[in-house]
Formats: structure tokens, sequence, C-alpha cells
């Protein structure tokens, strides 16, 4: 037996998994931990019964010293010695001491539930002081974002493009053949190879090297990428972080990804990642984006771009964020020579706010092929996606392919049917039989709202699979006494737009 082996059969034993570990502290507890106080869960395992679970979530979760009796029983196959070995831990003066973050991870996708553990460096909260520039990152907001957004369709390649500690790879992994795993940090290799064979997962081939550099030549049918596009002042002092800090200056890595991907991709295939885009006093944010998207068709490797805005931060939000993010603490002289370093270069720049948002590309099959192009800003809070918003993004852009094809004519020959999520709220002034607004609401995806006026409120009402749009239509236009063709003008790209956005549906 491997001690990696070992390892896993030891946390099998100990029941070290994400419902464990939250029953042993509690919610509020654990929501503290988010916020990165670990006071209340410390004083829940002082309370709670000795147990294997709670030496290793003591250790590993809350980065404290441990008896190495207690480390003996929670990994007795492993042992302290196997611990050492793998780098997981160390013996102190106090005992056993955490040398990597080991923590459950549990997730839902297309296929179903899954859970693994995921190795990754110690955060701030155990280290007891700012992240080293090598620092390998765990699972963040940011990585369940991106493994939310991943499209989930079966397919031969997948390129993992900055993979970090691999958690994307390893979502990858579950519905491709074969997944390519890249980074410029060897230590975060080292880390999601250790990752993939603790999870038993054997289809990922990890290689070394910046962005597109070891996979030169090669194409993919999707790609997927976290990459480190963090807007990072280029002055001395201040640190670049390997995770998160591409060595490009303001939001170039992001439109040098984007290209990239418009080379890599094979036609037909897709990739999401996140960025950053910068906003200025001659060009907004998603603008300029755009911009790097028409820059590839005068290029003759032209990408369908998908890019949603989710925030937008003035220059002060942004670097207060990252800042902390590395772990410097906001009133220390460190925080304040690093925000003045920032702001300079914000300043020098004439940056003006940070966009943050999605990015969903596709290569075209042909040069015939449906084509969209949408940038779009998208503020408000998403719907209910157990699975993520890669099956839903999937499905619009299905939805998308297939009406663009549809002349009107075709369209309106067309049976469609409300998405099972969309419902519909109506306000009133008190006593009036009028509504004064009528809004559709989209349960899932992106939670969008969208304003109704009497006829598309009507048609919607109609749309239950069995009748066409047209007869539909024409109905509606005799009700309310007006010109049937300029009703169906009117309302067959609003109809278009719902489509695209999932909450109409094609009935067949």
């Amino acid at each position: 037996m491997t001690l990696i082996d070992s390892l896993r059969s030891d946390l099998r034993s100990a029941g070290y998994t994400v419902a464990a570990v939250s029953a042993l502290w509690g919610e509020e507890a654990a929501a503290a931990l988010h916020r990165g106080q670990r006071v209340p869960a410390v004083r829940a395992l002082d309370s709670a019964e000795d147990s294997p679970l709670a030496t290793l979530a003591r250790m590993f979760l809350l980065g404290l010293d441990s008896d190495p009796d207690a480390v003996g029983r929670a990994l007795p196959s492993l042992g302290v010695e196997g611990a050492t070995a793998l780098g997981l831990a160390a013996t102190v003066p106090g005992g056993i001491r955490a040398r990597r973050d080991l923590r459950p991870y549990a997730f839902v996708d297309s296929t179903g539930e899954g859970s693994w553990w995921i190795v990754s460096d110690l955060g701030e909260l155990a280290l007891g002081h700012a992240l080293g520039e090598d620092h390998v990152l765990g699972v963040g907001g940011a990585s369940l974002t991106l493994s939310g957004l991943m499209l989930q369709r079966p397919v031969s390649r997948v390129l993992d493009l900055g993979t970090g500690c691999g958690i994307q790879a390893m979502h990858a992994a579950r519905h491709a053949e074969h997944v390519v795993a890249t980074d410029i940090s060897r230590r975060a290799l080292e880390i999601a190879r250790l990752n993939a064979e603790l999870n038993g997962i054997g289809n990922i081939e990890f290689r070394h090297g910046s962005l597109f550099e070891p996979v030169a030549g090669e194409r993919f049918d999707q790609i997927v990428s976290n990459p480190p596009f963090v807007i990072t002042p280029r002055r001395p002092g201040v640190p670049e972080y390997e995770y998160r800090d591409g060595g490009m200056v303001g939001d170039e890595l992001v439109r040098a990804v984007i290209a990239g991907c418009a080379t890599h991709l094979e036609p037909g295939g897709t990739a999401q990642m996140l960025g950053n885009w910068e906003y200025h006093s001659d060009a907004a944010g998603l603008d300029r984006a755009r911009g790097w998207v028409t820059a590839l068709e005068a290029e003759r490797t032209p990408l369908d771009a998908w890019l949603i805005e989710r925030e937008v931060q003035s220059p002060e939000e942004y670097a207060e964020t990252w800042i902390r993010d590395g772990g410097t603490r906001a009133g220390s002289a460190a925080f304040d020579e690093l925000y003045d370093a920032w702001l300079a270069d914000f300043e020098a720049r004439d940056v003006r706010a940070v966009g943050f948002g999605y990015v969903i590309l596709r290569r075209p099959v042909t040069p015939e092929a449906p084509r969209w192009n949408l940038f779009e800003r998208l503020h408000t809070a998403t719907g209910e996606n157990e699975t993520g918003l890669g099956v839903h993004i999937a499905a619009c852009i299905d939805a998308r392919d297939r009406e663009a094809a549809l002349s009107d004519a075709e369209l309106a020959a067309s049976a469609l049917m409300r998405a099972a999520d969309v419902t519909e709220e109506r306000h009133y002034w008190p006593g009036s039989d009028d509504p004064q607004a009528m809004l559709l609401h989209q349960g899932g995806g992106f939670g969008r709202t969208v304003p109704l006026d009497t006829a598309l409120a009507a048609l919607l009402g109609a749309c239950d699979g069995e009748l066409p749009l047209g007869v539909l239509v024409a109905a509606i236009a005799q009700l309310l006494e007006v010109d049937e063709s300029a009703l169906a003008a009117q309302l067959l790209p609003r109809v278009r737009e719902l489509i695209g956005t999932g909450m109409l549906l094609f009935a067949v």
C-alpha cells in the first residue's frame, strides 16, 4: 500500500467529510471560519469528544498543533512519519503541526453527487501571517464559480489552463476522456498530482509551463481556466503571487488567454473562464473586451463570445480586495504601502474601475454556422442552480443556435412552452383592475427579470407547447384589435431573446 493509499483509507475511516465536519462544530462556527475567525470552532472542539475526525479538523482546518498520539490514532495506516513524508505535517515542540491544508469537498454536477479531499497550502488563518508568493490556493469562491460555470458535456480532450491545486481538472475529468492540466508553478503541479491520486482520478496529464506554451500546436474540445488575472502593480515591493498574478500589465493577460483559446480550440470547441477588464476614461470594460474578440475576426481566428459582467469595483475597492486576499491586514503599515502602490498604478494608467465576470467562448464549426456575440451586465444574484450554471449555459447556447437558424416564418411555425422555473409577477395600484407593471422571473439560470407588456404576457400565458407561435400571435392580435403582422414584428424578437435566456423552450 502506498502512502497515498494509506491516507485515503485513514480519511475514509475517520469519516472526514463535509457533512461530518459541519456537524462537528455547527453552522455558526462554520460561518465564522468562512469569515476568517476560528475561535467558535476551537471552542466547539474543546467541548467535543476526542475522535479521529476532531483531530483531523483541528490540525488541517484550524491549523492547531495536535498531540502525536492523537494524530497516530487519526491516521493509523499512514502514521506521523507517512504524513511527514507526504509533506502534510511535521513534528514541532508543541506536537504535530500541519504543513498543508487538507479538507473534504462536496459537490453536485450533472452526473450526481460527489466528494473529494483537497490538499493545498495553509491559509492566513493557520499561518498567522501573509501568504508566500508561491502559495498554492485551495478551493475558494472563484474556484467554485468556475467549476459551476463549466460545461459538462462529454468530450475527448480538455485543457485546464493554470490548474493550481487541480480542482478544475478534476471536475473536467468527470466528463472528459483526457485532461491536460498546466501551471507555471511546479509546487502547484505537485499538489495537483497528489489530489488527483488521492481521489483516484487517473485521466489527468500534468505539464509545466506558462499559459499555452506546454500545449503548443495542440487543440482541445474544451478549455477551462481561472487564469492569474488579478491586476497587480508592476512596482518594487508589491508581491506577485503565482496563483493570481500573470506578470502582465493591467488586463492584458485576459486578452492573451482569449486569443490563445481561438488558436487552441477545435472547431465547435468551447472555453469557460473568469476574468477582469479595465474601465478607462475613453472605454468601458465590456467595450474593451468586445474589442479583443473583434480583433480575432481580423486575424481570421474568430470566436463566438458571451461575456457576463457580474461586478464592477472602484480602484479603491479592487485594491482592498486583493491586498486582503494576500493576507496583509488592513490598518498595518504594509497594507497602506501596498494600497498606495495600487492606487498610484491605476491613476497612472487611467483606470477608473475594474469589471469582473464570466467568459464563455466557442470556435465556430464553419464560417456559415450560427454566431453569437453577447456582452452583458448582470449584477444581481443568480438563480438556483444545484448542478451549476454550466448546464444552463449549455442549454442556452443550443437554444440560441436553433433559433438563429430559423427564419421568422419557421419560428412562427414552432410550438414553444414556458420553462418550469418561470413565474410572473404583477403590481396593481390599490383598487385598479389593470396591472401597472408585469415582470417575468427566472428561478434558475441567471435569475433574470424581464418586463412584460400586455401582448407578451398574453403570448407567454398561452405558450404550453400545443399550438404554433404564429397561431397564438394571430389570436392575440384579434383579441387586442391590432394588426397581426405588426404584432408579430414586435413579439418575435422578444421571443428570440427569451429562447436564448432559457425562459422559453422549444416543445419538440
